[in-house]
């Protein structure tokens, strides 16, 4: 089974930790290179935050027991990159 290498996910997290405490977190996780997060939207009780994550040998389950440490859950896996390098996606027609 191939390695993941890159992860964007879907999380709802609570206010606390703020969102870059809550990035740097997740970027001291064993295995991660590089995370990106953007909030998605906000609301009295939670934060939709898109998680992007690349890193040579990525876990799923690493990851989904920080962010779970950290108050939040991961609501969906919108994106995985597998293999000896990232394939960047591309426009097709039906986009």
């Amino acid at each position: 089974m191939g390695q993941i290498h890159r992860l964007v996910v879907d999380i709802l997290k609570p206010h606390e930790p703020p969102l870059v405490e809550f990035t740097q977190e997740i970027d001291g996780i064993e295995g991660v290179d590089a995370t990106t997060s953007s909030l998605i939207e906000l609301d009295q009780e939670v934060q939709n935050v898109k998680l992007s994550i690349e890193g040579e040998e990525l876990d799923l389950e690493r990851l989904e027991d920080a962010v779970e440490n950290l108050g939040g859950t991961v609501h969906s896996v919108d994106e995985v990159s597998c293999g000896e390098y990232i394939v960047e996606d591309r426009p097709t027609l039906q986009d």
